[in-house]
């Protein structure tokens, strides 16, 4: 299990990325706008360096939903390797076998 404090600034960056989302997407649009001027773009780019860093979706980490784990993480499934063979051996995963040959 991953620490809860790592987990939950985790879920603290997501709700703060999902609120500031339309904020950065509008001065982002402003800062790439060639035809506008470069004191207006600048302005715009000291108002996104204002915003809390944490808002930005780069800073998210992908982590296991089980167990909070951040590496061998599979998105299709929203689990790490870890998770998903534990669950499979106890067969709480559909269609999910041991192999053996």
């Amino acid at each position: 299990m991953a620490k809860t404090s790592a987990v939950e600034k985790n879920k603290r960056r997501r709700k703060i990325a999902a609120s500031q989302a339309t904020k950065r997407a509008g001065l982002k649009a402003i800062i790439m706008n060639q035809s506008l001027s470069i004191e207006e773009r600048f302005k715009a780019t000291l108002k996104l360096a204002e915003l809390p860093r944490d808002g930005s979706k780069t800073r998210i980490r992908n982590r296991c939903e089980v167990t909070g784990r951040p590496r061998a993480f599979y998105r299709k499934l929203g689990m790490s390797r870890i998770a998903l063979r534990e669950l499979g051996n106890t067969g709480k995963v559909p269609g999910v076998v041991k192999s053996s040959w």
